[in-house]
Formats: C-alpha cells, structure tokens, sequence
C-alpha cells in the first residue's frame, strides 16, 4: 500500500480530475444517448470517472489523457449495455408516463435517437463521435482503438444506415397522413 504519491501520479490524478469537471456534461451526453435514462447516465458518469480518478497512476502519456478518459466512459456505456436490465419503479413511470424531467442536448430528436439506436454501438460510437462530439476520425480512431480506415468504414456503412432507416420513417409518415386524409376527407 503506497501512502505518498510520487509527483507523476499525483499530476496525472489532477490533471484528470480537471479534464472530468470540464467534460462532464459532454460525458454525460454521451452516456445519455446510450441509455436514455438522466439516473443511468449520470451513474455512469461517475462509475467512469472513479475509474479514471482511480487508474490514473496508468496514464503514460499526459498528452493523451482527454482520450484516455473518453475511452473509459465509454467502455463505461458499453459495459452498462451488456448488464442484465432490471426493472425499477421509475423505469415502469418513464415508460408509461414519458421522461419525468426535461433534459436539453443535442440527442433529443426521436427519430434520430431510434435510428441512431438501430446502429450497433461501435457503429453508434463512431457517429456519435464525429457528429455530436465534433471529434476528428483520428481522435475517433484512437478513443476506439481502431485503424482510421476502419472508423472511416464504419462512418461511411453508418451514415448509409441512418439514411435508410430515417427514409423509410419518413415515408411511413407520409403515407399515414396521406391515409388519414383519405379517411377524414374522403380523398
């Protein structure tokens, strides 16, 4: 057991600790796009930052450390997905009464949340990243740990999906309004 950190640890740790309080809300976009639950997110949040705060001693490269972080919240995202759900009290009022609180970010349009979850979340990740977070494609390759010409694969394979998919909403929602014209108005 140490009882003094040497001076590298103690840097790295505040130089998290920094990056955490500036980037919370990105953070907790991020994992609310995944979830869509404000208490899951924010659990999330800060199951990824005790992890960051408590591995810091690993970071190698302080140049690094915003992605280092990023890519333990999002592993954070992931590792949530696979659990098993259970179903709360407030999970069974949110489905049958809507979100109890409001919550204002750039992931609030359905159909594009619907679509978006329609995605793997690797794939999900990736349009995330570049379009939401305004990341580069070499900053996305490197939170995923994947070759840029991977994440370019996956960006191009995901943005022809989201297209189908938000196509065919559309189309669907036409053709529902067309019908209930028919109906109403005997057209």
């Amino acid at each position: 057991m140490h009882f003094f950190f040497n001076k590298k640890g103690e840097t790295n740790k505040n130089l998290i600790e920094q990056i955490i309080l500036e980037k919370y809300n990105q953070y907790y976009c991020l994992a609310y796009s995944y979830v869509h639950n404000e208490a899951d997110a924010y659990d999330i949040v800060q199951n990824g930052a005790y992890k960051a705060l408590k591995g810091s001693h690993a970071l190698k490269k302080p140049e690094y450390a915003e992605t280092w972080v990023y890519r333990i919240m999002l592993n954070e995202c992931f590792r949530y997905l696979k659990q098993p759900k259970l179903l709360s009290y407030e999970s069974i009022q949110d489905e049958n009464k809507g979100e109890l609180g409001y919550i204002d970010n750039a992931y609030e349009n359905i159909e594009l949340q619907q679509a978006l979850d329609s995605l793997s979340a690797q794939d999900k990740a990736v349009i995330i990243l570049r379009f939401f977070e305004d990341r580069k494609l070499e900053e996305i390759a490197e939170i995923l740990e994947e070759n840029v010409s991977t994440v370019k694969s996956r960006l191009y394979r995901s943005m022809k999906k989201l297209y189908h998919v938000l196509a065919t909403d559309i189309n669907q929602g036409i053709a529902g309004l067309n019908n209930g014209m028919e109906d109403k108005y005997g057209l």
